[in-house]
């Protein structure tokens, strides 16, 4: 739904999305309904309606918002830095520290993946994080940073190294997301970055 909204209108809706999120991610997609929401929320179902279609259209816009965030957290970690393995290594930095603050969107993004309405929004969002990791490498492949391989299969490999290490390290065990983003960056240039 695309409506012009006030401030109040896109506060009002940033709540519902946020409390959203908490209840997908505490209780799952399919126990959480529209009426539990707006009940949590102390709003009528009307509102709800007034910014959504359907409870679909929520998760939807949430998955989409939480990987907006997420990049533009990374970006501004990047910033203007004119060298692409530190880029690389400030945007792992970021990710890790975006995930342990934001560690329920962590979950919808893992129910989203294995939810056939929901994993194409989510590859599309990651296939964004893989072009932007994908054209870093290429950069520090042409300086000779980094030894001349696919820049796909590594663009993976790093999101792939965080997102796990992310997931059992922050998640499952609690450790300090700093401590585990150094443990990533290490993994990852060191496979990466020509001795």
């Amino acid at each position: 739904m695309n409506r012009q909204l006030t401030q109040r209108g896109r506060d009002r809706k940033r709540q519902l999305m946020d409390f959203a999120a908490h209840r997908f991610a505490d209780n799952g997609y399919h126990p959480t309904s529209v009426a539990e929401i707006v009940s949590g929320m102390g709003v009528g179902k009307g509102v709800f309606y007034w910014y959504f279609s359907s409870k679909e259209e929520l998760f939807l816009e949430i998955l989409r918002e939480a990987q907006h965030e997420l990049r533009k957290v990374q970006q501004q970690a990047i910033g203007d830095e004119p060298d692409p393995v530190r880029r690389i290594e400030l945007g792992i930095r970021a990710s890790m520290v975006w995930l342990a603050e934001h560690r329920h969107l962590f979950h919808v993004f893992q129910f989203a993946a294995a939810d056939e309405r929901f994993a194409p929004a989510l590859r599309r969002g990651q296939d964004v994080a893989v072009g932007d990791v994908v054209r870093h490498v290429k950069e520090a492949v042409v300086l000779g940073r980094v030894r001349d391989t696919d820049p796909q299969v590594l663009a993976h490999a790093i999101l792939g190294v965080t997102n796990n290490l992310a997931r059992t390290f922050i998640f499952e065990r609690g450790e300090d997301a700093a401590d585990v983003a150094e443990d990533a960056i290490a993994f990852c240039l060191h496979g990466l970055v020509d001795a």
